[in-house]
């Protein structure tokens, strides 16, 4: 059941600009969930050991930024609000890390190696600070909740639009710009993400504003925000689910250029394959309508059915090596993806006034847990796929051994399909409605 309350505070000019804010995150974000194996590994020179222990360290220290920075926005007192200050403060810092880890210098393999830890654990951090903020300030852009929804999905479309846009032309790219020269590609192919991202970044901060606060509970102090968090069982189990759907998303997307350029040969099938994630779209703008009839915890359960089919259409076509099969497969699973990813940060919104009829305020700490899922997500799916593939004898850029295509069918199909049971178990135990009734109760009149 979805809660009915208050008028439309937002504009489309305001709206547009919000979820623009997703869609500069993505332009940088899916480059490195997509490609940055592949470019440590194939380009870059390093292990695949290698790169699974800095991933391993990188999410260790996400654990920790998350948190932080929710902590920063919690407070922040300034005349832009908790959440907007952000946008401004770390645009360019953000672009200037993203262009550094695809920096390739002359280096020692040590040399390489600490580069490598610089640029992508500064990046990882810079990340939170922009990102976080895009989940934070959604709740305080309205009251009502119809209109939330319609924010997270504009949010959600932008996003997902660039992801397929990164999914599908970053390998032109690097060919058009590198001519043969794999790194120059990558290097030219993020300088060019990265401006447009600060520009959208920066458009963000000045276009929204933040309208709803309770400043008496607005910057409560941690303990008490840690005494709350555990009694916000919707926030914990989302929490969950947050981790869960990045770690799948994360040992997916790592394999597929694997899948196709080892299995198939021919990694040019990766674009066409990407292609089809353009279904994550559809997903997208079905969740208003299908929300206002039967609740956000049901539209996610829908999404999460839909992902497991397409991933079980995706073990035929991997079983047969039938591509149409596979790209079927793509746009079944992708359409569900777009469904459950496009309702987090709107089921966040709802955690979060959750959390203030329980006494506090917390939007930087509660939203933390979106990106402490994503980074912890891909930093155990970039680990069990560096890991599983460095075990089973993956060497770069040569015809690969019986294990390691074994290794990467395991991580294309088998393992999703175990991750997309555990989610499906959770979204059951969401309280929605008993969550809902507080709000009506306590926010509404």
């Amino acid at each position: 059941m979805q809660i009915r309350d208050h008028s439309w505070q937002t504009k489309w000019p305001e709206r547009i600009s919000y979820g623009l804010s997703d869609a500069a995150d993505n332009l940088v974000f899916q480059v490195m969930t997509t490609y940055l194996l592949y470019f440590y590994t194939d380009i870059f020179g390093l292990t695949a050991g290698a790169v699974a222990l800095l991933f391993l360290i990188a999410r260790i220290a996400d654990v920790i930024e998350s948190p932080v920075v929710g902590m920063m926005i919690d407070r922040t007192h300034s005349r832009f609000g908790k959440s907007r200050p952000f946008f401004l403060w770390y645009a360019v810092p953000y672009a200037l890390f993203a262009i550094l880890t695809f920096v390739t210098p002359g280096f020692s393999p040590g040399g390489k190696l600490a580069w490598a830890y610089f640029t992508y654990l500064g990046l990882g951090f810079l990340y939170t600070t922009v990102n976080l903020p895009i989940t934070s300030v959604l709740p305080t852009l309205s009251r009502n909740q119809r209109e939330i929804t319609l924010l997270g999905v504009i949010r959600q479309f932008f996003g997902s639009s660039v992801q397929i846009i990164v999914a599908v032309f970053t390998l032109p790219l690097v060919s058009f710009f590198g001519k043969g020269n794999d790194q120059k590609g990558f290097l030219a192919t993020m300088v060019l993400f990265s401006i447009i991202s600060v520009i959208l970044i920066l458009n963000t901060f000045f276009h929204i504003k933040e309208r709803y606060t309770v400043k008496e509970i607005a910057h409560e102090p941690i303990s008490k925000v840690i005494k709350v968090a555990v009694k916000n069982k919707p926030w914990l189990i989302l929490s969950a689910i947050i981790l869960c759907f990045w770690l799948v998303t994360a040992i997916k997307n790592q394999t597929t250029v694997y899948y196709f350029k080892y299995v198939f040969n021919d990694a040019n099938l990766v674009s066409i394959a990407n292609g089809f994630t353009f279904s994550s779209l559809i997903g997208v703008l079905l969740i208003p309508t299908i929300a206002a009839r039967i609740g956000n915890r049901k539209t996610m359960r829908l999404g999460m059915i839909t992902a497991v089919i397409g991933q079980l259409v995706l073990a035929v076509g991997v079983h047969t090596k039938v591509l149409a099969i596979i790209f079927s497969a793509t746009f079944i699973n992708s359409m569900g993806q777009g469904m459950i990813v496009g309702l987090v940060s709107i089921m966040l919104a709802d955690t979060i006034r959750y959390g203030v009829t329980l006494g506090v305020q917390a939007e930087g700490f509660f939203s933390s847990s979106n990106d402490f899922g994503v980074n912890l997500g891909l930093g155990i799916g970039g680990l069990i796929t560096a890991g599983l593939f460095n075990m089973s004898g993956y060497e770069p850029n040569v015809a690969q051994n019986a294990g390691t295509i074994s290794m990467i069918n395991l991580n294309y199909v088998w393992i999703p399909l175990i991750i997309y049971a555990i989610l499906l178990v959770l979204i059951e135990l969401y309280p929605e409605s008993k969550m809902n009734d507080a709000i009506r109760t306590k926010l509404t009149k």
